[in-house]
């Protein structure tokens, strides 16, 4: 049996879908999401990015080869050099000043997180690391994708259409479609056993991944 990312995700196939489809992402889509749940979202956002950069930062490190090296550094540099500046700038749009962001304190689902993919990062190889970040990376593409075929997405006056369009642009899609195409390529190379083992890896950081969702509701009450 041909082992993929679809292979992986069917292995927690009710996960994923209750990540894709969380209602934190569904009030996004309906525009009812309440503006506090975005905003905090929003903020712990800000240092989710520092800690995805630093895992990209160690994917340079574990880089094997050129290829793989150039691969993870240019992941690091958009984060460091692009992201994080788009991401104050539209922070800024709902309220959310930059000197405010460097006073936030970590919620325990943005540590859980970070922390997660960092230590997969630093006990595993590549492929962990990478295993760790796709349900983010490849996640919000697929997020977009859904939210862009729901026939109940608001697309006139949507406060979060800015948010959504990010996602579906064509640039960050095709970084998806390289990203699961690196992942196709390695997972197929891999032992059932050691296949397993991602799957948990895989499985954990999704979880994860809907937890950051309903942080948001939750800090909304």
């Amino acid at each position: 049996m041909a082992q993929d990312f679809d292979t992986l995700k069917s292995t927690c196939s009710d996960q994923w879908q209750a990540y894709i489809q969380h209602p934190f992402v569904a009030g996004i889509s309906e525009a009812t999401l309440p503006t506090p749940a975005f905003q905090h979202y929003l903020q712990q956002d800000y240092l989710f990015l520092i800690h995805f950069a630093r895992a990209w930062g160690l994917a340079v490190y574990k880089s094997r080869d050129m290829h793989e090296l150039r691969h993870s550094l240019e992941n690091l540099k958009t984060i460091v050099d692009t992201e994080m500046g788009l991401h104050v700038t539209y922070c800024r749009e709902w309220g959310i000043d930059e000197a405010a962001l460097h006073e936030l304190e970590e919620a325990p689902e943005t540590l859980a997180y970070t922390r997660f993919v960092l230590d997969c990062g630093h006990r595993g190889e590549l492929l962990d690391l990478h295993v760790a970040l796709a349900p983010c990376l490849i996640g919000y593409a697929e997020v977009a994708e859904w939210i862009g075929a729901r026939t109940r997405t608001v697309t006139v006056d949507n406060p979060y259409q800015a948010w959504i369009d990010m996602y579906r642009d064509e640039e960050y899609q095709q970084a998806a479609r390289q990203e699961r195409a690196w992942l196709d390529e390695r997972l197929a190379e891999v032992s059932p056993a050691r296949f397993a083992q991602l799957a948990t890896i895989f499985r954990d950081a999704t979880r994860l991944e809907a937890a950051f969702w309903q942080m948001g509701l939750d800090a909304a009450g």
